[in-house]
Protein backbone atom coordinates (compact mmCIF):
# COMPACT_ATOMS: atom_id res chain seq x y z
CA UNK A 1 0.00 0.00 0.00
CA UNK A 2 1.73 2.93 -1.18
CA UNK A 3 2.22 6.14 1.12
CA UNK A 4 -0.32 8.34 -0.86
CA UNK A 5 -3.00 6.10 -0.07
CA UNK A 6 -2.05 5.43 3.67
CA UNK A 7 -2.37 9.51 3.83
CA UNK A 8 -5.55 9.35 2.34
CA UNK A 9 -6.93 6.57 4.53
CA UNK A 10 -5.83 8.60 7.55
CA UNK A 11 -6.92 11.89 7.03
CA UNK A 12 -10.68 10.61 6.13
CA UNK A 13 -10.28 8.06 9.20
CA UNK A 14 -9.01 11.24 11.73
CA UNK A 15 -11.94 13.65 9.74
CA UNK A 16 -14.56 11.22 10.49
CA UNK A 17 -13.75 10.86 14.28
CA UNK A 18 -13.53 14.12 14.44
CA UNK A 19 -17.00 14.92 12.88
CA UNK A 20 -18.76 11.80 14.67
CA UNK A 21 -19.14 13.49 18.23
CA UNK A 22 -20.96 16.73 16.20
CA UNK A 23 -23.48 14.20 14.65
CA UNK A 24 -23.95 12.32 17.72
CA UNK A 25 -23.89 14.45 20.66
CA UNK A 26 -23.87 18.03 19.71
CA UNK A 27 -26.63 18.13 16.76
CA UNK A 28 -28.94 19.99 18.70
CA UNK A 29 -26.56 23.08 18.64
CA UNK A 30 -27.49 25.68 15.63
CA UNK A 31 -23.23 25.52 14.84
CA UNK A 32 -23.56 21.98 14.54
CA UNK A 33 -26.61 22.31 12.20
CA UNK A 34 -24.87 25.18 10.12
CA UNK A 35 -21.41 22.95 10.14
CA UNK A 36 -23.21 19.67 8.92
CA UNK A 37 -25.51 21.45 6.62
CA UNK A 38 -28.88 20.46 8.21
CA UNK A 39 -32.22 22.44 9.19
CA UNK A 40 -33.50 22.05 13.09
CA UNK A 41 -36.69 21.29 12.12
CA UNK A 42 -38.03 17.65 12.73
CA UNK A 43 -34.78 17.38 15.11
CA UNK A 44 -36.30 15.57 17.84
CA UNK A 45 -36.98 12.60 14.91
CA UNK A 46 -34.09 12.19 13.77
CA UNK A 47 -31.62 12.75 16.64
CA UNK A 48 -31.55 8.70 16.76
CA UNK A 49 -30.09 8.31 13.47
CA UNK A 50 -27.26 11.07 14.02
CA UNK A 51 -26.27 9.05 16.65
CA UNK A 52 -26.01 6.10 14.67
CA UNK A 53 -24.31 7.88 11.90
CA UNK A 54 -21.87 9.27 14.43
CA UNK A 55 -21.21 6.07 16.33
CA UNK A 56 -20.74 4.77 12.47
CA UNK A 57 -18.29 7.12 11.32
CA UNK A 58 -16.37 6.80 14.71
CA UNK A 59 -15.94 3.04 14.36
CA UNK A 60 -15.31 2.95 10.65
CA UNK A 61 -12.52 5.57 11.43
CA UNK A 62 -10.74 3.70 14.12
CA UNK A 63 -10.85 0.64 11.62
CA UNK A 64 -9.42 2.32 9.45
CA UNK A 65 -6.26 3.15 11.56
CA UNK A 66 -6.46 0.14 13.19
CA UNK A 67 -5.90 -1.55 9.59
CA UNK A 68 -3.29 0.67 8.77
CA UNK A 69 -1.37 0.10 11.59
CA UNK A 70 -1.84 -3.84 10.95
CA UNK A 71 -0.50 -2.66 7.21
CA UNK A 72 2.50 -1.31 8.51
CA UNK A 73 3.31 -3.57 11.49
CA UNK A 74 1.03 -6.90 11.48
CA UNK A 75 0.01 -8.26 8.33
CA UNK A 76 0.06 -6.53 5.86
CA UNK A 77 -2.81 -8.26 3.71
CA UNK A 78 -4.87 -8.59 6.27
CA UNK A 79 -4.92 -4.84 6.69
CA UNK A 80 -5.45 -3.69 3.06
CA UNK A 81 -8.05 -5.61 2.99
CA UNK A 82 -9.69 -4.22 6.42
CA UNK A 83 -8.21 -0.94 4.91
CA UNK A 84 -10.29 -1.04 1.71
CA UNK A 85 -13.10 -2.08 3.13
CA UNK A 86 -13.40 0.67 5.93
CA UNK A 87 -12.67 2.82 2.34
CA UNK A 88 -15.28 1.10 0.12
CA UNK A 89 -17.96 1.91 3.38
CA UNK A 90 -16.88 5.61 3.34
CA UNK A 91 -16.83 6.23 -0.20
CA UNK A 92 -19.94 4.46 -0.62
CA UNK A 93 -22.02 6.19 2.56
CA UNK A 94 -21.09 9.68 1.40
CA UNK A 95 -22.12 8.68 -1.98
CA UNK A 96 -25.57 7.68 -0.70
CA UNK A 97 -26.00 11.07 1.54
CA UNK A 98 -25.36 12.32 -2.32
CA UNK A 99 -28.43 10.36 -3.48
CA UNK A 100 -30.55 10.73 -0.11
CA UNK A 101 -30.15 14.47 -1.48
CA UNK A 102 -30.91 14.05 -5.07
CA UNK A 103 -33.94 12.40 -4.16
CA UNK A 104 -35.13 15.05 -1.77
CA UNK A 105 -34.55 13.71 1.20
CA UNK A 106 -32.05 15.92 3.21
CA UNK A 107 -33.43 19.32 4.01
CA UNK A 108 -32.96 22.07 2.63
CA UNK A 109 -32.23 19.89 -0.78
CA UNK A 110 -28.88 20.76 -2.14
CA UNK A 111 -26.90 21.48 1.26
CA UNK A 112 -25.25 17.67 1.01
CA UNK A 113 -23.03 18.55 -1.98
CA UNK A 114 -20.79 20.29 0.07
CA UNK A 115 -20.42 16.83 2.52
CA UNK A 116 -20.70 14.92 0.20
CA UNK A 117 -17.48 16.12 -2.10
CA UNK A 118 -16.08 16.44 0.84
CA UNK A 119 -16.13 12.97 2.10
CA UNK A 120 -15.69 11.20 -0.96
CA UNK A 121 -12.82 12.47 -2.30
CA UNK A 122 -9.96 10.84 0.56
CA UNK A 123 -11.58 7.14 0.19
CA UNK A 124 -12.16 7.62 -3.40
CA UNK A 125 -8.30 9.06 -4.36
CA UNK A 126 -7.25 6.19 -2.06
CA UNK A 127 -9.06 3.46 -3.69
CA UNK A 128 -8.23 5.02 -7.06
CA UNK A 129 -4.25 4.85 -5.65
CA UNK A 130 -4.68 1.07 -4.07
CA UNK A 131 -5.92 -0.15 -7.89
CA UNK A 132 -3.17 1.48 -9.84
Amino acid sequence: MSTFTQICAALAAVIVIAVSPFEAFYIHRPRVQRFLGIEPDGLPNVHLWSFCIGARNALVGVGTLVGLWMVNFGDRAAGTVVVVACLVYLLLSSLFMGLADALGYWRPRGKSVKGTVASSVLPAAALVAVAL
